[in-house]
């Protein structure tokens, strides 16, 4: 093979697949001419705006009807997107209830200082019978009588 061979492979490759993609976008719209200018259906959704040439360009704007299901659908998305806000910003924090009924830091070092006496006094105490226990010897082993 020659090395011109390699870049015209290459080449046809690539607008190979560039063809169905340019294909598929033509296809999303459609124009229709009116006396005012042009009618955009997108053909996938139906929806439907008025476009007017100006400066070689289209503009297009989107019906009175869309437009209000539009900005409800902004306002709609504006709300829920501060529920969610006020969701991730308490993330983390305790909910009011739990946060209320928490114990103040004296009381939280009374408690402690009342568990750590009974923890103390509780391994005494266990250290009282195991001593008792190592004291007494075993005596002889006595027989069951059945």
């Amino acid at each position: 093979m020659s090395r011109s061979f390699v870049p015209l492979t290459t080449l046809t490759v690539v607008l190979l697949f560039a063809l169905p993609a340019n294909a598929q976008e033509t296809t999303n719209y459609s124009l229709e001419k009116t006396a005012d200018g042009y009618v955009r259906m997108n053909n996938k959704t139906g929806e439907m705006s008025i476009c007017h040439e100006k400066l070689g360009q289209l503009a297009c704007k989107v019906a009175a009807e869309e437009r209000t299901l539009y900005e409800e659908d902004i306002a709609d998305l504006k709300a829920r997107l501060a529920k969610l806000e006020d969701t991730v910003a308490g993330m983390g924090k305790l909910p009011p209830v739990v946060r209320d009924n928490l114990p103040s830091d004296e009381d939280f070092e009374k408690g402690m200082n009342y568990m750590e006496k009974f923890m103390r006094r509780f391994m005494g105490l266990a250290k009282e019978l195991d001593n008792e226990n190592k004291d007494k010897t075993p005596g002889p082993a006595i027989p069951q009588k059945t």
